[in-house]
């Protein structure tokens, strides 16, 4: 078993079993990852300190049901990312007037009646890089590809004020600013 692995497990159990040692052990091993994510997306300290205290609340709450092979340092990068966007698309609601996708449009991108934690991860990573791309280009791809009704290009460019032949390249191109500012 690897050491951070076999670290982990221990640092659980002690948890689990009320070692007051143990948790700040845990802390001083993860507290700067977890403070790192929110900073690398460029939220300030005041946010990062907002978003690690979350996160390490939700792990104190989730401790029970955490598995004893978890690796805890993945767990705790993958609750603060998650929290680090919701805190970047509020700000960017607020500033841009962007609603994000709604939860109708959100029911189509999740499997019905399952919780699907990589869905959810890849519609919150789809909801900020479309809040990135500016509105021409939120609105015509969420148009294309988030309207339940399915609108053909004719409807999407009547919908937009764009002629129909312009559609498709316009859709190329915001697909790659899609890409570039989500980094692929």
């Amino acid at each position: 078993m690897q050491v951070a692995i076999r670290l982990d497990r221990d640092l659980i159990l002690d948890c689990r079993n009320g070692d007051l040692g143990a948790w700040q052990r845990l802390l001083d091993r993860y507290e700067r990852l977890v403070f790192s994510v929110p900073r690398r997306y460029g939220l300030s300290r005041e946010d990062a300190a907002d978003i690690t205290q979350l996160t390490f609340t939700i792990l104190f709450r989730s401790m029970d049901t955490l598995s004893e092979d978890s690796t805890l340092g993945a767990w705790l990068t993958t609750v603060a990312r998650r929290h680090t966007w919701r805190r970047l698309d509020r700000k960017r609601r607020e500033e841009t007037g962007w609603d994000g996708i709604s939860s109708e449009k959100t029911l189509m991108l999740a499997d019905t009646g399952t919780e699907d934690l990589e869905r959810w991860e890849l519609t919150e990573w789809l909801d900020y890089g479309l809040s990135l791309v500016g509105k021409p280009c939120r609105d015509l791809l969420s148009a294309l590809y988030l309207d339940p009704q399915q609108p053909s290009y004719a409807d999407v460019a009547a919908r937009l004020g764009m002629a129909v032949g312009s559609v498709g390249p316009t859709r190329i191109r915001c697909l790659e600013r899609l890409r570039r500012v989500l980094g692929e």
